[in-house]
C-alpha cells in the first residue's frame, strides 16, 4: 500500500492495469453520481482518503473494484466515478488548435482529445449527460456548470454530411447535438 500512497501524494498513478488479484467480494462502497463517496452509508469526510481510493479504482466487464496487487473488492458506482468539476481553454481563438483541460473531482487534470474523449448522452426526456474520459476505460461526468461553458466556446462543424453543434479540443471535434435539434 506504500507504494499506492506514495503516487496518490505525488500525483502518480499506482499500475493498477498490471494488477490481477483474486476477487474477494464486495464491499459497501458506493460512488453517487455528484461524485461523493461513501462507506457502510456514510460519506467519507477525508479529501485524501478519496483520493487514494480513486487510484486503485478499476473498471472490468462494466463493474467497478478497488485493487492491490493482493486483492481486489467490488463496489458499487452510481453513474461515472469521477465528475468534471471545472476546465481550462488553451487556444488563441476556437476551433482546433484549442485544448480543453478538465480538473476532477478527485484532482486528475486530462486534456480533452483523441485519448481522452468528451461524449454526451441524453434521457428519453432529452436531458444531456456529458462526459470525458480519464483513464482505462473511467470516466468523469462533466458538472452542469462546466457543461453550459463547454457550449459557450462550442461551434457548428459539419460531420460527415450533417451540420452538429460541438466542441474542438486536442485536434478533435466531440459533437454535442445535431443541429436541427437545437432549434427543435
Amino acid at each position: 500500500m506504500r507504494a499506492t500512497q506514495k503516487a496518490a501524494k505525488g500525483g502518480g498513478l499506482p499500475p493498477v492495469h498490471l494488477w490481477n488479484p483474486p476477487f474477494c467480494g464486495d464491499i459497501d462502497m458506493e460512488i453517487r453520481r455528484d461524485g461523493t463517496w461513501f462507506y457502510e452509508g456514510t460519506p467519507i469526510g477525508r479529501p485524501a482518503m478519496v483520493r487514494l481510493f480513486s487510484t486503485i479504482l478499476k473498471k472490468e466487464d462494466g463493474q467497478h473494484f478497488l485493487v492491490t496487487p493482493v486483492e481486489k473488492v467490488g463496489i458499487r458506482v452510481e453513474d461515472a466515478p469521477f465528475v468534471a468539476q471545472d476546465f481550462e481553454v488553451e487556444s488563441e481563438g476556437k476551433g482546433a488548435a484549442q485544448v480543453v483541460t478538465f480538473t476532477t473531482n478527485v484532482g486528475d487534470t486530462v486534456a480533452a482529445g483523441p485519448d481522452h474523449q468528451i461524449r454526451v448522452e441524453r434521457d428519453a426526456s432529452g436531458e444531456p449527460s456529458p462526459y470525458v474520459h480519464v483513464r482505462a476505460g473511467l470516466e468523469a461526468l462533466i458538472d452542469r456548470k462546466s457543461f453550459y461553458r463547454l457550449v459557450d466556446i462550442g461551434e457548428a462543424q459539419d460531420v460527415s454530411g450533417e451540420p452538429w453543434f460541438g466542441v474542438w479540443s486536442g485536434g478533435t471535434f466531440f459533437k454535442i447535438i445535431p443541429v436541427r435539434d437545437l432549434c427543435a
